[in-house]
């Protein structure tokens, strides 16, 4: 027998009234979600300066990591000098993402932008095995101008580029880039959810400490990082 606090068990018919009443509310925030993101479409923009960032093969202007594309989604990864392992939130979180290609049809292009020097970047991304590519902000004041400070944490801005001219058009951090995980989805619907205390649960679910069981970054280097 199960240790675990377990959900009442039903009849089939209970079960499906049951289900059809969260729909409802489900529903409701499939069409929020839908609103608020016509209202994003809706956002003024503000003109950014001509940034020059390091890459692969070194300087590189803001307006050229777009590629062929005229849309940015940038995700600012939190960084600590001389660290083994950077964060393991941002870590986990970008390792989620290994098929980008299908952004290209929506005209648009994902990176990783770091306050890391590019050559400890890089070899940091081929440690965790993230197949993003990865710019570094070192010489530049890009990351703390878009809200990601060196020492203030991570973030995801969206940019649009009209020739040589970009644009910021959407900020979030925090919270707000768990709509940008698929790993939180699929959690969101277990009969446990995150298991985490601060989560709103039944009597006797299990729970522990926030972030207790999310991957520290040496799990995912072992997991999906180049062998030493």
């Amino acid at each position: 027998m199960s240790t675990n606090a377990l959900p009442p068990v039903v009849d089939t018919d209970t079960w499906q009234k049951e289900l059809a009443a969260l729909r409802i509310r489900e529903k409701a925030a499939t069409r929020e979600l839908d609103a608020i993101a016509a209202q994003r479409r809706r956002l003024p923009m503000v003109q950014m300066p001509d940034y020059v960032l390091e890459g692969e093969h070194g300087p590189v202007r803001l307006a050229e990591i777009f590629g062929d594309h005229p849309q940015l989604i940038v995700y600012h990864h939190m960084w600590n000098d001389g660290a083994e392992w950077q964060c393991g939130g941002c870590t986990g979180f970008t390792s989620q993402f290994t098929r980008l290609e299908g952004l290209a049809s929506f005209d648009a292009r994902f990176v990783i932008v770091t306050h890391g020097p590019i050559g400890e970047a890089l070899a940091y991304k081929r440690k965790v095995g993230n197949t993003m590519t990865w710019y570094s902000t070192a010489n530049s004041s890009f990351g703390s101008d878009v809200g990601a400070p060196r020492d203030g944490g991570f973030a995801v801005n969206v940019f649009l580029r009209d020739g040589d001219t970009v644009y910021r058009t959407w900020h979030t951090d925090g919270r707000g880039t768990e709509q940008l995980s698929y790993l939180f989805g699929l959690i969101d619907i277990l009969p446990y959810g995150r298991q985490e205390v601060w989560q709103d649960s039944p009597a006797g679910w299990p729970q522990g400490p926030t972030y207790s069981r999310w991957l520290d970054s040496d799990a995912i280097a072992a997991a999906y990082g180049e062998p030493n």
